[in-house]
Parts: structure tokens; sequence; C-alpha cells
């Protein structure tokens, strides 16, 4: 009877093992077991190899993360390799480049690299960019429109470069290792992760193949099509280095209290509230205040997100912050906790911020804690371009965030040296000032007139607010008004919104 069963109604035609319903004719190949760690795994020779294997050709796109930040080899060793190659007019989707790519600039010239895509420049590389270096502008995004981008299609990748600390013979990758304590580690590898899971091919570089399975993983297997094993693929010291700033400064310092008596009069600090804060030196402060003041309320936060930090490591231990959701870890510590803490989760930029999902974790923000290189009267903010009109800096999450919290909190200097940051217009919009909340210096905080709410609330609190206005005019006393930059009519930088929508231009230095 089993022999003759051909079909079930509902069901597809039956498929009989080796043509019939015998299982004694299924046979297992033990000849090739002892072998299969060497001969079934997606290890190959070397980096050539894998992307002839990837059948990559010019014009195409390929991709790269950040985690490794000013210590990152892999981008440099990838356009060399590259070059070498032979290829021409690639598209570089970087989630970021900082100072270490200026090597980029010798690409740019002999024509390997025709357009960049990323969150953010710094460096030479971005000295260069603005003052004319490449014909297409730069498409800036921030880590959710990137994210946005690439699962919506708008930023195909054909193949994605990811370095990764440890990896196992299948492609299970992760930014630290179990098997070792040395070696290279960048903790959660949250922006890596939408370029392996979007990317027509995935390669995975790493210095360290660890024993099968590599688990718990940032980057699946499935989502992995071949390995690279080389020497090196970044310098721990560039990896935590430069993003992140602890200040003893006493201005950021009085920045930082006022913050966080901001949040306490917002209503916000209540047990199971949700926080982010940025890299600056007063917005990283902040969580020190805030931590006096959770323990005088007995009172915990129900997670922290976006690029985790030993201090918002500290709070977390201490029982202060439940969870953390974290997309880019700053230092080793929050590398560490990530590899041994059990409610510490490495989260995907899509996850993070992609404005697709209502459930993306900035939108479940009560208070994001933010800086700026500038912000205006009509509270836009610029995080991208200096005084001087040259790029030095990066979108990342900061209107994402800014969008997404109930409250968001810009924390800047009025002044930084002689030069003014409350001007009358940014040199460049990257968070709009309808989704900025309130502005802090040290002489005291501006409500975007459209927060009424807050408005008697921090009354009552006795906190000094001024009329955006107001705080523009102390700038003009203190350093008077700047001589404007000049610029060409030349576009080298287009800031895009969260949707991919344009919401200003950068143009070349004279």
């Amino acid at each position: 009877m089993r022999d003759e069963l051909k079909y079930i109604e509902g069901l597809q035609d039956i498929k009989a093992i080796n043509g019939v319903f015998n299982i004694d004719k299924l046979e297992k190949d033990y000849s090739t077991l002892a072998q299969r760690e060497v001969s079934h795994n997606k290890i190959v020779s070397g980096l050539e190899e894998a992307v002839r294997l990837c059948h990559l050709k010019d014009g195409q796109t390929i991709s790269f993360h950040h985690h490794f930040r000013g210590g990152d080899f892999i981008v440099n060793m990838v356009m060399d390799k590259l070059a070498e190659m032979g290829f021409k007019d690639l598209v570089l989707a970087a989630s970021s480049l900082t100072d270490c790519h200026a090597p980029l600039i010798r690409h740019i010239k002999n024509g390997l690299i025709r357009r960049i895509e990323t969150s953010g420049l710094r460096g030479e590389l971005a000295d260069e960019i603005s003052h004319g270096l490449m014909e297409p502008p730069v498409v800036f995004r921030s880590h959710g429109g990137r994210a946005y981008a690439i699962e919506t299609g708008d930023l195909p990748i054909d193949v994605a470069f990811l370095g990764a600390p440890s990896c196992d013979p299948f492609g299970n990758a992760n930014g630290y290792s179990r098997d070792s304590e040395g070696g290279v580690k960048c903790g959660s590898m949250g922006y890596a992760k939408c370029d392996a899971q979007y990317a027509k091919k995935t390669i995975i570089i790493t210095n360290n193949i660890v024993h099968f399975p590599n688990v718990p993983f940032g980057i699946p297997e499935s989502d992995v099509d071949y390995i690279v094993k080389v020497d090196e693929i970044g310098d721990p010291a560039g990896i935590m280095k430069g993003a992140t700033r602890f200040t003893t400064n006493p201005k950021e310092l009085v920045i930082a209290e006022l913050a966080a008596d901001v949040i306490e009069a917002s209503g916000r600090l209540v047990d199971g509230f949700s926080f982010q804060t940025g890299t600056g030196g007063a917005s990283l402060a902040v969580s020190r205040f805030l931590r006096e003041k959770m323990i005088a309320r007995g009172i915990t936060a129900s997670f922290a997100l976006g690029g985790i930090t030993g201090s918002i490591v500290d709070l977390h231990e201490e029982g202060l912050i439940r969870k953390l959701l974290d997309v880019q870890g700053f230092d080793l510590k929050a590398a560490d906790s990530l590899k041994n803490n059990r409610f510490h989760h490495q989260i995907s930029a899509e996850y993070y911020a992609s404005p697709r999902g209502t459930g993306a974790a900035v939108n479940q923000l009560d208070v994001v804690v933010l800086s700026a290189l500038e912000v205006d009267t009509s509270f836009n903010v610029n995080v991208l371009t200096g005084s001087d009109g040259i790029i030095r800096g990066a979108i990342g999450g900061h209107q994402d965030t800014a969008y997404g919290a109930s409250v968001a909190i810009v924390v800047c200097p009025l002044t930084r040296g002689r030069l003014p940051c409350i001007v009358d217009r940014v040199g460049a919009i990257v968070t709009p000032g309808k989704t900025v909340d309130v502005i802090v210096t040290e002489h005291g905080i501006a409500i975007n007139p459209a927060r009424e709410d807050l408005k008697e609330s921090f009354a009552t609190a006795g906190l000094p607010v001024f009329p955006i206005g107001e705080l523009r005019a102390m700038v003009e006393k203190l350093v008077g008004k700047p001589d404007p930059v000049e610029y060409t009519d030349r576009v080298v930088g287009i800031v895009t919104y969260r949707d991919g929508s344009i919401i200003d231009l950068i143009h070349q230095v004279k």
C-alpha cells in the first residue's frame, strides 16, 4: 500500500525516498563525514577569489560597516584589492567613513570609486570632498534612512564586505569571540546586519575562525556567502577612539546637569522610562546626573538605546537600566557587556531606526539627548559641517531619534572658542527644527514654540528659559558676527531625510 501511494487530496504530489517507499534504501555517505569541516564550508582562499565568486562588475554597489571606526582596516584593504583587479566606477555605500579612510582619495582619482553614499565623513577625505574632489555629490543618509533605503531597494547592494572579529566556517559572525579573550572586538554589528541581509552577496572578512557554532551571532550564516581569513581586520585602539569623549570640561558639565533637570521637569523621568544619549561630551555626561535622580526616586529605566557606552553599561549592571538595545558599541566595556550580560542585545539598524516600521526602537523613546555643531533660530540642527563649511561629522541616528522620541533635547554650548554655535541659519540642515523640542546651553534653555506643554512645567521647576532669539543675541554679544563662508555653486553633498527626501545641499568651499 505504501509503495503504491502517489497522491493525497489537498497536498502536493508525494515524493518517495529514492523513488520508492523503502527506508532500507536510504544511504548515509560515511566517506565524507571526516572531511566535511574542510569541504563543506564557506571559507575561500582569499579576497580575490571571493570577489570573483560574487561576479562583481564595474559600476556596481559595494558596502561596508563602520563598527571599527578609526581602527578600520577593511575598507582600505578591499579597495586596494579591487583597484589591483582593475574595477572602475563603483558606488561605495559605507555606513560611515572616518579619518583612517584618507587612502580612498587615491581611488576616487584613479576612477575606482564613482560615487559615495554614507552617514558621515571626517578627516582628509572629507576635506578633499568639501573642496570638490568628486563630480557626483556624496549622498548622506541617517542610520535609519540608510536601512530604509537598503530594505526598499533604493540603495541596492551588490556585494557587502563585512569585517567580523569572529566567524565560524559557515558564516555565523559576531563582534567579539567566546573562543578567546584576545584580538579585535567591536561589540554590536547592528549596521552590518542590514547589509548582510539584503545584499546580493555577502563576504565576511575575519582574522578569527572559531569553532562551530559561533553563537549567539550578530550575523547568521544564512546571510553569508563567502568567508575570507586575513591577518588583521582592525586596530583595537582606533576602534575605541574618537567617537566618544568623557568630559571634565566645566561648561559641558553645566550643560549636562541642566539637561538632566530638563528631563526631570518634562515629566518623563518615571519608572520604566527609556532614553538615549549621544556621543558628545555633554550629552554623554547626562547619564551621570540621571543616575543620581533615578536613585533618589527609586526608579529604573526600561531600556537604553543606540550606541552603547561603558557608562550606560555601568547603569545596567547597577540595576538602573533593565535592557540595553545596542546598535553600535563605543568601547571595550560595551563590547564585553554584550558578550556577558543577558539583557544586552545587539539590534539591526533596521529595527533601531528605519521609518518603515512603527515598531522601530526610536519610536519607543521617551527622551533623547543629542549634540550639535550648530543650532539655528528655527531649531534646525547641523551635525555635518563645521563653521568653515568643511564636512567633519555624521548624521548618525540624530534625525531618527529626534523624530521618534517624545522629548528631543539638543545640548550645545553658546560658543566654541570664538565661534558661535547658535546661528541665524545652520550651514547644513540635518535634523529639522520641527522635530527638536529643547535646546540646552550653559546659559539657559530654549523651548520649541510648538511644545507649549513643556513651558509651564519648566517654569514651575525654575529652569532658565529664554526665547531662542535671546540666546542668539547673547552669542552675538560674546563673539560678534563671523564673516560668512564663501561657497561655489557646485554641490558636493546631498543631505537626505529618513525617507530619502532631500532636505539640504552642501556646496563646495572656495
